[in-house]
């Protein structure tokens, strides 16, 4: 009996992730994709992908995409995106097969290399280990040399823009919040997509069985014993785990926010906050579609907008 009740299910999130009393946890994962660090013969296929390691002693990886056709000169640097995926802290990989194409797509018509980190997860790794993660993620970015990582030879490290959807939107907003002296000078613009934010105070679309699973990721994600109202999770506390921000210094930022999402209300109040500390944010809502709507159909209209969106951005700022 005290055998089977060490390992019994202390919280079950199906499909994603279930976590026992023992502190073991598993996860689904999700038709995850080998890299491709070789053009394919394939015309579908415009991008290869490799696979590189950040910090061994955290088992921090990423996964690096690049355009696989030769740019209009070949001696021109590439613009940086520093990409972090969503899951509520606790699941996803760069691995998954929705983000490989997804971000495989966005490298080619953005012309930009995309890094994208799998950084540790909760709740064996609670936050703040996410933001450590990538914001050593970033540091890694500025300072490895070109003969250290020889895909990144033709990065420009002085344009880097940070994004990332869901729980990664929010990395990516504490992340360019902590950047200073980590190179965040080079930091050119976030890309905030149906950010994962919140507090314990409900708001109207904020109901219905998925906040079940949304209240239940965040019990798992933030320190042991706090609230929603924890500056992680609610963004207009966010200074009280950064210092006092320098809003002026803030990178512009689009926010993308998709329509019949539960997070859409946060994600528009989120770029509303940004505008009254001055900063240069920017809303654009994808009206009637999903929560990471691009990751569900990665190949269709929807997802083929949203990344020509976040190009147009980069492209705009290089």
């Amino acid at each position: 009996m005290a055998a089977a009740a060490a390992t019994a299910v202390f919280v079950d999130i199906p499909p994603f992730i279930k976590v026992y009393s023992d502190g073991s946890v598993t996860r689904t994962d999700h038709d995850p994709v080998p890299s491709s660090p070789h053009p394919s013969s394939s015309d579908e296929i415009n991008f290869i992908s490799k696979d590189v390691v950040i910090d061994a002693s955290k088992s921090v990886t990423a996964r690096i995409f690049s355009p696989s056709e030769p740019a209009p000169d070949d001696d021109d640097l590439l613009p940086i995106i520093l990409y972090f995926h969503g899951g509520g802290f606790c699941i996803g990989s760069t691995r998954w097969s929705a983000y490989h194409t997804f971000l495989g797509r966005l490298s080619a018509e953005s012309r930009s290399l995309v890094v994208s980190v799998d950084y540790r997860l909760a709740p064996e790794h609670r936050i703040p280990a996410a933001y450590e993660d990538c914001l050593d993620s970033l540091a890694w970015l500025i300072s490895t040399s070109r003969t250290d990582e020889p895909w990144l030879r033709r990065a420009d490290r002085s344009r880097v823009f940070l994004a990332g959807e869901s729980a990664g939107g929010n990395i990516a907003h504490h992340v360019a919040l902590r950047a200073r002296g980590c190179g965040g000078g080079a930091v050119k613009g976030v890309m905030v997509v149906q950010p994962y934010f919140g507090s314990e105070r409900r708001l109207q679309c904020e109901v219905g069985e998925d906040m079940w699973m949304n209240d239940s990721f965040w019990r798992l994600s933030l320190p042991v014993g706090s609230t929603r109202d924890h500056p992680a999770c609610d963004f207009e506390k966010a200074e009280e785990i950064s210092g006092k921000a320098e809003w002026d210094q803030f990178p512009a930022t689009k926010v993308f926010v998709a329509g019949a999402d539960l997070l859409r209300e946060r994600g528009v109040m989120y770029a509303e906050f940004l505008v009254r500390k001055g900063v240069d944010a920017e809303l654009i809502m994808a009206e009637g579609e999903p929560h990471v709507y691009q990751l569900l159909s990665p190949a269709s209209d929807a997802a083929e907008l949203l990344r020509a969106q976040m190009a147009e951005f980069v492209n705009r700022r290089v």
